[in-house]
């Protein structure tokens, strides 16, 4: 059976930077037959799960698409490694002997890899696989736990299944809340800070666009730096252009998605309404961004939704738009795999898929 919510919209809504698309269709209530049978892992309409993860906040797939990492941002969250074939899952990190080689050339003033004794107090919020050579390549990945940190891997993808070492660290500058991370074209990382300590005072706040983060820039030798131009009300997903000019930041609070130019002075930003609350972005192969987020954030009515951006002109179209799954609640990552469309959640314990239109 067809989800009736599952927009084959490809019709584009012309925005002007700064101006808003216009309000989509409301999303209809949730039948009690998709919640049932959400709770075994069936199938919801074309939406089909991997379950029995823990908050698999954000994706990232490895070349060549076989592969994907997803990450844990609840108690226990670890990150997994996820067969695109057989819709598997194992732990990549922690585990009782993990692989770890601390690159101290890059990452000077890390003190160490991550404490095991955190044990359930580890939290793998954002991610993202920059592409090396030879099928060995980069994850970075916002770690809540005992340090609020970057935490830096070597991805293996000749193993078979892929290995991850740990080979270094950032640790964050005191009061910042870290949530996404990109690496940058020209070396180092950016990370958006949520709620940065003396800004915002409350989550109420920032849904009405309190200026609560910003981004910040981090490099060997140089070590952190607030990018100019990047406040706004709960930062949240973040990617960057290719050629390093332009960053993409999911503004929470605001509803927007936000164009902000890197190294010009004056700084340029533009942005555009999403009319849904924007969790992590990801560049898509075509060059556009998903936008995965919610709204009506946290009631009965609360409902998910994915957006494609064109980052150049501004321009929004609707993915999908869908009332909220047991266990899986609010759409925090979505990513394009080959025909599928994949999603992933802050507050569930699964990955849901569906064909891409």
């Amino acid at each position: 059976m067809r989800i009736p919510v599952l927009m084959a919209i490809s019709v584009l809504v012309a925005v002007a930077a700064g101006c808003g698309a216009p309000e989509p269709p409301a999303a209809p209530e949730p039948a009690d037959e998709m919640a049932a049978a959400a709770d075994d892992c069936a199938p919801v309409g074309e939406i089909r799960f991997i379950c029995d993860l823990i908050s698999p906040e954000d994706l990232a797939v490895l070349p060549g698409e076989e592969w994907v990492i997803a990450s844990g941002n609840q108690e226990g969250g670890m990150i997994h490694l996820v067969s695109v074939r057989d819709k598997t899952s194992s732990v990549l990190y922690p585990t009782a002997a993990p692989r770890e080689r601390l690159d101290a050339e890059t990452y000077p003033d890390c003190p160490g890899p991550v404490d095991p004794s955190e044990g359930a107090e580890f939290r793998a919020h954002g991610l993202y696989l920059q592409p090396g050579e030879a099928g060995v390549h980069t994850v970075y990945m916002v770690h809540h736990g005992f340090r609020e940190s970057v935490e830096v891997y070597e991805i293996d993808g000749n193993a078979n299944p892929p290995e991850l070492t740990w080979v270094g660290c950032a640790v964050a500058p005191d009061g910042l809340t870290l949530n996404s991370v990109v690496a940058l074209p020209d070396g180092g990382f950016a990370a958006t800070s949520f709620r940065t300590a003396g800004l915002a005072e409350s989550l109420d706040d920032i849904m009405t666009g309190v200026i609560s983060g910003s981004v910040w820039e981090w490099h060997t030798g140089g070590g952190w730096t607030e990018v100019p131009g990047s406040a706004t009300g709960g930062p949240n997903g973040l990617e960057i252009s290719d050629d390093g000019e332009w960053f993409y930041i999911a503004g929470w609070g605001e509803q927007r998605f936000i164009r902000v130019s890197r190294g010009r002075d004056p700084v340029e930003r533009e942005s555009v309404d999403l009319h849904f609350r924007p969790d992590n972005l990801r560049m898509q192969p075509d060059g556009s961004v998903f936008a995965a987020g919610a709204d009506h954030f946290n009631t009965p009515e609360e409902t998910f939704h994915v957006g494609r951006i064109d980052p150049q002109t501004l321009e929004v179209s609707r993915v999908i738009d869908h009332p909220v799954i047991e266990r899986f609640a609010a759409c925090t990552a979505a990513i394009q795999i080959g025909g599928e469309i994949w999603m992933g959640t802050n507050r569930g314990e699964k990955i849901g898929y569906f064909p891409a239109q």
